[in-house]
């Protein structure tokens, strides 16, 4: 029932706002899928292009600084390197680089309040920091997200078409014994609108058969063949351990089109009563589809980390249409923090913002209590992940990097 105007039994006190303002401030996050930082110094062209989805500063565009992350990073990160807010974007990077990278990273990160870090590490390991690294610099812990279609790839480049799916086997199995979970970025190589079934054995070694026959002619080691992605997932079924998957936008690579998670309702119907949560990640511009998805099915988490760097000030309006209909057990905190280490600052900073601003308004507009209001930071910010991901029952000790 709408409360009348003058009735003020329902409202927040001061005290409750700033203690509820205080408890999401510092509550400590598991950040659960991110990638590493690079290593080293960067000049301006490098920065600007790891800013954001877009490759570098482009001719029409300009600079990448002028965007809703390029203007968060000098206004939450600046302070943090002993600088103005409104930093110009020159000094800010002139700062950067008489700090250093490492201590730059340093205080970012710990001042991201980050306790848990849960790593993709199938993308341009070469460049990027490890879990252990990126633990290290953080003062936190880390684990291990392995990424699916890497595996093939490795597996396709050393071993003949018909043992390409045992192969496959091992190594997830043995990926399995050290990484929290499994990533797959079927989004990026073949859509999201897949076959819900698991492919018969004939189906894989036809088409491993196909794949090392164009490899053979020159073409590239890439998987993208939906039986084959499909196989991959099933395999990461059978072993019981979460799997994320990229929704929504990307970079340049991504067919927004087919990265709607929707696409994924009869894999959802399917991997249902399997006990294996399913993680829908990024999902921007189709997070509140997400939502829809986490509330009609159980194993289905949801979260808006790339979105929430990139949208900058418009952070708290899309958490809060992620959290129209998702179940609050089912949210989940992601920097998807890449490259530098102001993209986790960043996304941690907002995240908080939103979150207090959401829940605040609830106990304002009486929809819950100051109670209920702390209860929901808790599970959103580390209850929620460390409970799909296992860590309450023994996941920490898997690969968990301190």
């Amino acid at each position: 029932m709408a409360r009348s105007s003058d009735d003020t039994s329902a409202r927040p006190s001061r005290s409750g706002e700033r203690r509820l303002g205080e408890l999401v401030g510092q509550i400590a996050l598991v950040d659960h899928h991110c990638h590493g930082i690079v290593r080293g110094p960067l000049d301006r062209a490098g920065f600007e292009s790891l800013l954001c989805e877009a490759d570098a500063p482009g001719r029409w565009h300009g600079t990448l600084f002028d965007t809703q992350v390029g203007l968060a990073v000098r206004r939450l990160c600046g302070p943090v390197l002993d600088l103005p807010p409104d930093v110009p974007a020159d000094d800010y990077l002139a700062r950067r680089a008489e700090l250093g990278s490492n201590e730059v990273a340093r205080r970012l990160l710990r001042g991201a309040g980050i306790s848990e870090f849960f790593v993709d590490t199938g993308f341009r390991p070469d460049r990027l920091t490890t879990p252990g690294e990126l633990a290290a610099c953080a003062a936190a812990s880390a684990q291990e997200i392995a990424r699916l279609e890497p595996v093939a790839e490795e597996v396709i480049a050393t071993h003949r078409a018909d043992d390409f799916a045992e192969a496959c086997r091992d190594r997830l199995t043995s990926a399995a014994a050290t990484a929290i979970g499994f990533k797959s970025i079927a989004a990026y190589r073949v859509g999201l609108d897949l076959a819900p079934e698991r492919p018969p054995t004939d189906e894989v070694v036809a088409a491993a058969t196909r794949w090392a026959g164009a490899i053979e002619r020159g073409g590239p080691i890439r998987l993208a063949d939906e039986t084959l992605i499909r196989f991959l997932i099933w395999t990461a079924v059978d072993l019981g351990r979460p799997i994320q998957f990229h929704t929504g936008f990307g970079d340049a690579d991504a067919d927004l089109g087919r990265c709607d998670p929707l696409l994924l309702a009869p894999l959802l119907r399917a991997t249902a009563g399997r006990g294996v949560p399913i993680m829908l990640l990024h999902t921007y511009p189709f997070h509140r589809h997400a939502g829809c998805l986490a509330q009609v099915f159980d194993h289905v988490f949801v979260d808006v980390g790339l979105a929430v760097q990139n949208v900058g000030s418009r952070a708290g309006q899309v958490v809060a249409e992620l959290l129209e209909l998702a179940p609050f057990g089912s949210v989940l905190f992601s920097s998807d923090g890449y490259g530098l280490p102001e993209l986790f600052h960043v996304s941690a900073t907002l995240f908080r913002r939103a979150l207090w601003d959401f829940l605040a308004a609830g106990v304002e507009d009486d929809a819950w209590s100051e109670r209920d209001a702390e209860r929901i930071a808790h599970l959103i910010a580390a209850e929620n992940a460390r409970r799909a991901y296992g860590l309450d029952d023994g996941g920490a000790g898997r690969g968990s990097l301190a």
